[in-house]
This record gives C-alpha cells, sequence and structure tokens, in this order.
C-alpha cells in the first residue's frame, strides 16, 4: 500500500471497473445457444418452410431474450460528465475524470475514470452498484461505501439515492424499477403464451397473445417514463452539472413492444383476410385451416351401423 496525503488508503489494492453483468451475459448466452441449437437443426427442414421457421424463432428469440435482459441492465437513464472535482474526503486535493451515472430497474451503477486514469499516484476507475431490489438495503450498502471509502464523486451521487435524501430520487427511481419489472415478467409471461399457441392451429389467439406482450413492453416503459420524469434535483460535481437522459435498454424495449405490436396485428389481420398465407408462413399442417378461419367448417356425422341390418346410413351436415 502507499500513502496518499500521509494516510493509508481504505483500500488495499486499486478498485478496477467490473466487466459484463453477470446475470445479463447468462441470458444472452442462454438466448444464443437457443439461437445456435436452432441453427443446427435448421438444414433438415426442407423447402421454403426453412426460411419461414428461421424469421419465426429469431424474431422470437429477440423479443424473449430483450424482455428478459433489460432487467439487468443499468441503461434505463443515463448520464455522463467531465469535470474537475475533489477526490476524497479531508483533502484538498483535485482531479479531472469523467463521471457516469447508469440507472435500471434494479439500482444504480456510478462511474468515476480519471482523465488520464493515473492521477495523484493512484489508479481512478471506479464502478460502483446500489441495488434498490427487493431484499436489498440501499442505505446500508450506501454506510459500506462510507466505510471504503470511495471517493466524493461517487459518495455524493450515492448520497442523492438514498432513502433519507430530501431529493426523493430514491422513492421515484425504486418505483419505476418496481412497477416496470412487474410489467415486462407480465410481458415475458405472454411471450412464451404466443409462442405455444402459434405453433398450434389457433393463431388468432397467437396474435392477441403477442399483441398483450407489447401492451405490456410499453406499459413497462410508460411507468418508468411518468415515474421518472419528476424533476429532478441538480446534481453538480464541480463546476459542471450532470444531466439524465433515457438509455439504449429504454429505446430498445420500446422498439420490442412496437415490433410485438406489429407483429400481433398482422398475424390477426392475415388470420380473417388471408387464411392459406398465414397457414403456410406458420407451417400449419392443419386441413381444412382456411374454412375454420371463415366460420364454414362442416361437422360430418355418419351412421356406423352395418348395412347387412337395414339401418338406412344417415349423414347430418352442421353449420359451426
Amino acid at each position: 500500500m502507499t500513502l496518499w496525503n500521509g494516510q493509508l488508503p481504505f483500500y488495499p489494492q486499486p478498485r478496477h471497473a467490473p466487466g459484463f453483468s453477470v446475470p445479463l451475459l447468462i441470458v444472452i448466452l442462454v438466448f444464443l445457444a437457443l439461437a445456435a441449437s436452432f441453427l443446427l437443426i435448421l438444414p433438415g427442414i426442407r423447402g421454403h418452410s426453412r426460411w419461414f421457421w428461421l424469421v419465426r424463432v429469431l424474431l422470437s428469440l429477440f423479443i424473449g431474450a430483450e424482455i428478459v435482459a433489460v432487467h439487468f441492465s443499468a441503461q434505463w437513464s443515463v448520464g455522463g460528465m467531465n469535470t474537475n472535482t475533489s477526490y476524497k474526503a479531508f483533502s484538498a486535493a483535485r482531479v479531472s475524470a469523467h463521471i457516469g451515472l447508469h440507472v435500471g430497474l434494479e439500482g444504480i451503477n456510478i462511474t468515476l475514470t480519471g482523465t488520464p486514469v493515473q492521477q495523484l499516484n493512484e489508479t481512478i476507475d471506479y464502478n460502483e452498484h446500489f441495488n434498490w431490489r427487493l431484499g436489498e438495503n440501499y442505505a446500508e450498502q450506501y454506510s459500506e461505501a462510507l466505510e471504503k471509502g470511495l471517493p466524493d464523486p461517487v459518495l455524493y451521487l450515492a448520497e442523492k439515492f438514498t432513502p433519507s435524501s430530501p431529493c426523493g430520487l430514491y422513492r421515484q427511481y425504486r418505483l419505476a424499477g418496481h412497477y416496470g419489472s412487474a410489467t415486462l415478467w407480465v410481458a415475458f409471461c405472454f411471450w412464451l403464451l404466443s409462442n405455444v399457441l402459434l405453433s398450434m392451429p389457433v393463431p388468432l389467439y397467437g396474435g392477441l397473445a403477442l399483441l398483450t406482450t407489447g401492451a405490456f413492453t410499453l406499459f413497462s416503459i410508460f411507468a418508468f417514463a411518468t415515474i421518472s420524469s419528476v424533476p429532478l434535483c441538480p446534481l453538480r460535481l464541480g463546476s459542471s452539472m450532470l444531466t439524465t437522459h433515457y438509455g439504449a435498454a429504454f429505446w430498445v424495449t420500446l422498439a420490442t413492444g412496437v415490433l410485438c405490436l406489429l407483429l400481433g396485428g398482422a398475424v390477426v389481420s392475415l388470420h380473417y383476410s388471408r387464411p392459406r398465407a398465414l397457414r403456410t408462413f406458420l407451417d400449419l399442417s392443419v386441413k381444412d385451416y382456411g374454412s375454420q378461419a371463415k366460420g364454414n367448417l362442416h361437422l360430418i356425422l355418419s351412421n356406423p351401423l352395418p348395412k347387412q341390418f337395414g339401418a338406412l346410413d344417415l349423414t347430418t351436415s352442421t353449420n359451426l
């Protein structure tokens, strides 16, 4: 350990920014494995059905992966700035650094990267995560950060999100995260249901399930946008002010919701207008599907009695 301003640092070694989020990486790897497995069996599908299955499966896997992955992303609301600010408590030393704030559904990430990284005989490269999901105590995590002696900019931003802060950011973003996460899990359940129904001779209900998936996905967007639209208290570091904006996870979720609505609407429309084209795309092998879609299916009831008994062979046709 080296001395910093005549005092031993709280950390035994420099802090390094963590890599990819482990839960997010697991979700991506699982869906990539499913996609790779499907691509391996794709050559066994004959004719034009091969390309229809390719589009169906890859689109479905993208929607499912996105709905699950954004739960673990910290890119719902992001902000960053370059500033010259104080580095640690009880010291007048200042550093030039880039400060980033990344808000997700389950917590926040605060990054501090020196420009250059080596300053004050230290490696200034921090990435600290604070959770507010169910079962986690944000205030306790903040107390632990104080005991560790994190740099002033990290502690300043983390303090703004504590439950006791007058800014009210904790209640605001925690509610947004809880409502957004809950509606996304409902959307994921309807996504699973839509895959089952679209693989059966009931594409109308599969299309409706897709429409419901898109609706709940957009509900999560509206919940986060509505609750987090309250004016924030100033986040000033040094001579600069940090402002936030919607991040990649927000916009990708919005695009996925719109995509689900378009796909669901297309399935429902084709069910009534061009049932045979829909049957071809979904590769349904059920006979008379086109007549089912138009409500002209005939139920045939035949008398099984053998004719040697002199019974008449009765046939009844009923319109359903």
